[in-house]
């Protein structure tokens, strides 16, 4: 591992992005900006406000975290290789962030299975939920949404850190696991075999939670009445579409690691390379700002407060 250490990989994806870098570096500050500004903003109004102290807020704010997590552990690096004249990348750096990168993503995954759970006791057992959902079993759901992608992957990701690495080009504009492998000096297939068969743990309880989640949703909502029914929509919604852009995100990124995708053009490959790490977090905020009522009656309470939004549109928002 000495010599692997001090090489760099030469990120190749960036090549067609060199007459516009400026611009896209711009947009991408802009992006990372809005990210932590909205997250960090979200998590501080849910964490004033003692009545925003609730499961599914708590679970909110973890997601706030691991989006600053994931946008940080990619967007500076991003604008940083693409601002310099090689467009290349420290071996040691290329390693960390894979597992930086891997690990927000199974966290994520975890994180809305939980919220998914959560939706499932707030609706179909409404005079219980706090029973259930008590303290203790948040602080032990909260744990296994961290420490379970972190460990998980770790003992996977150990295979590849016993490489060592002879090919000094990465066709990305950021480092996976399955794209290191592919630069090792040794045929490491087996590594690739692992990780199908380890997708049975970062996929499968989670799919198998939130399939259950809202099979019991929709099973308890067909006794309701129609207003009962819009409200049991609304609560889930945010969480909904947070799930649906997770796994579009998610699809193309590991459709473009496993799959040969050259038939695809260059620029809709990286679009949609960026997209799961991206797009989430700056759409999870505001769904769940905006799209959840009691957040967003405080939220908009502190801009009035401090005059960031005129006083009738923040009514007018909150009202909506």
């Amino acid at each position: 591992m000495e010599n692997a250490t001090s090489l760099t990989f030469t990120m190749t994806a960036y090549a067609v992005m060199e007459n516009y870098k400026h611009g896209l570096f711009t947009v991408f500050l802009l992006l990372y900006l809005i990210t932590i500004i909205l997250n960090t903003l979200l998590i501080t109004v849910i964490h004033h406000n003692k009545n925003l102290h609730q499961p599914m807020n708590v679970f909110t704010c973890m997601l706030s975290i691991n989006e600053i997590y994931g946008s940080t552990a990619l967007l500076p690096a991003v604008m940083s290789v693409l601002m310099s004249e090689t467009h290349e990348t420290p071996v040691k750096w290329c390693m960390a962030q894979v597992y930086f990168l891997h690990t927000y993503a199974s966290a994520e995954f975890c994180i809305l299975a939980v919220m998914g759970y959560d939706r499932y006791v707030a609706i179909c057992y409404p005079l219980h939920y706090h029973s259930i959902m008590s303290n203790s079993k948040v602080v032990k759901l909260v744990a296994l949404a961290s420490l379970y992608p972190i460990i998980i992957f770790l003992c996977y990701y150990s295979l590849t850190l016993q490489l060592s690495f002879c090919e000094k080009v990465m066709p990305k504009l950021y480092c996976v696991n399955m794209e290191l492998v592919k630069t090792s000096c040794t045929n490491a297939s087996y590594i690739s075999i692992v990780g199908l068969v380890l997708i049975l743990f970062f996929v499968v309880p989670q799919v198998i939670m939130i399939v259950f989640s809202y099979a019991q949703i929709a099973r308890v909502c067909r006794t309701l009445s129609r207003e009962s029914q819009g409200n049991a929509l609304k609560t889930c919604m945010p969480h909904v579409l947070s799930l649906i852009n997770y796994t579009i995100g998610s699809l193309f990124e590991i459709l473009q690691t496993r799959f040969n995708m050259s038939h695809v053009a260059v620029e809709a490959r990286i679009f949609l390379s960026l997209y799961f790490i991206i797009i989430p977090p700056v759409a999870n905020p505001v769904l769940y700002g905006l799209g959840t009522q009691i957040v967003r009656v405080q939220i908009m309470k502190l801009f009035m407060r401090y005059k960031i939004l005129p006083t009738q549109l923040a009514k007018a928002v909150i009202a909506a």
